[in-house]
């Protein structure tokens, strides 16, 4: 694995990689896809239980990369996939309330937002994006609007806008 640093400026940034490394099973499978690259089928075989959340969970971090396996003769190609970083350097500075909502974005069970994740999603593919509309409808901070974008598996934060992913629609 090369060296390459991940650089977080943006404290909402940590939401899913607190939940990657908050998970024995995700870290596990950072692990293994850190030494060398894997199909999902080799990981699910290494591990011995279902890895596409962890997987889907680290490609959202932005921690693994992927490539097409050539295949031998006849057989159909498949994804493989390796870990993109080896080291983390943060920048930011947050207040202590912005920064518990991060912690309790990343660790609190789905279920407890799933109304305020899904009215995001909602008002974002209704053409919503802008980061000051999002925040007067929710009344909340932008540190929390995107910190729970980033726990949503549809939404993307570019700058100062939400995205819907162009992969899940």
């Amino acid at each position: 694995m090369g060296k390459r640093t991940r650089i977080i400026n943006d404290p909402s940034e940590l939401v899913p990689f607190l939940r990657i490394f908050g998970s024995r099973t995700h870290k596990n499978v950072f692990d293994a896809l850190s030494k060398k690259w894997m199909t999902e089928e080799d990981l699910e075989e290494f591990m011995g239980s279902d890895v596409s959340k962890s997987i889907r969970i680290l490609k959202t971090g932005g921690l693994i990369e992927s490539q097409w396996r050539m295949p031998e003769p006849g057989k159909t190609p498949a994804m493989e996939y390796h870990t993109s970083y080896s080291k983390v350097q943060t920048n930011f500075q947050c207040s202590f309330e912005d920064m518990s909502d991060i912690v309790m974005l990343s660790f609190k069970p789905y279920e407890d937002f799933k109304e305020s994740i899904e009215q995001l999603e909602t008002l974002v593919s209704e053409g919503n994006q802008s980061m000051s509309n999002l925040v007067r409808a929710f009344n909340q901070s932008p540190l929390y609007i995107r910190a729970l974008a980033r726990r949503s598996d549809k939404l993307t934060v570019m700058g100062q806008r939400v995205k819907m992913n162009e992969d899940v629609k």
